[in-house]
């Protein structure tokens, strides 16, 4: 395994007036950051001349994603429709947030999205059923230590397939057709 950090991308997935996101992302985007073995970039998608960019430059990616009418949103879509050397055998997981599902539904529809474009996706979640109402006036969850155990698996999950995938496709490029 490499010893360069994993660059990360975590990915606001809501582009709407008043979102919720870049709060979420904000905090998961420092839970990671506070690890010396990641490097972490937040990908905002309302900020599109910076997007391709930025993903192309990722070994890793977390999305932060609303769930909108049982499902995530269309400029998410947009962006993972418009690229596909980007999220090739690469992992990816998952931070939602929303009504009383938290945002799940949305997860597992990408979780097949995912896989059409050959991304591993990785099992470990972290969700806030209740979005807003689950952060403090600072951004901080009102429950952190369910959160940060939470945070801190799915990341490490996220950086052994990270390193996994990016040293195979090292040692060999991944087979596309």
């Amino acid at each position: 395994m490499s010893a360069q950090p994993l660059r990360v991308a975590v990915i606001v997935a809501s582009t709407r007036e008043g979102r919720f996101g870049p709060t979420v992302a904000a905090w998961f985007a420092g839970e990671a950051g506070s690890r010396s073995d990641l490097d972490v970039e937040v990908v905002d998608l309302a900020d599109a001349s910076t997007v391709t960019k930025k993903l192309r430059a990722a070994d890793a990616f977390v999305v932060v994603t609303p769930e909108y009418n049982h499902s995530y949103p269309a400029p998410l879509k947009a962006v993972i429709d418009g690229h596909f050397h980007e999220w090739l055998a690469k992992p990816v997981g998952f931070v939602s947030y929303g009504g009383l599902s938290g945002g799940l539904r949305a997860v597992e529809h990408l979780r097949p999205v995912f896989a059409e474009l050959h991304a591993v996706t990785v099992r470990d979640t972290v969700s806030f059923h209740g979005g807003r109402s689950c952060f403090d006036a600072d951004g901080r969850p009102l429950d952190a230590d369910g959160t940060v155990s939470a945070a801190r698996l799915l990341l490490d999950r996220l950086t052994w397939w990270g390193h996994t995938l990016r040293d195979a496709h090292r040692a060999r490029p991944y087979v596309t057709a």
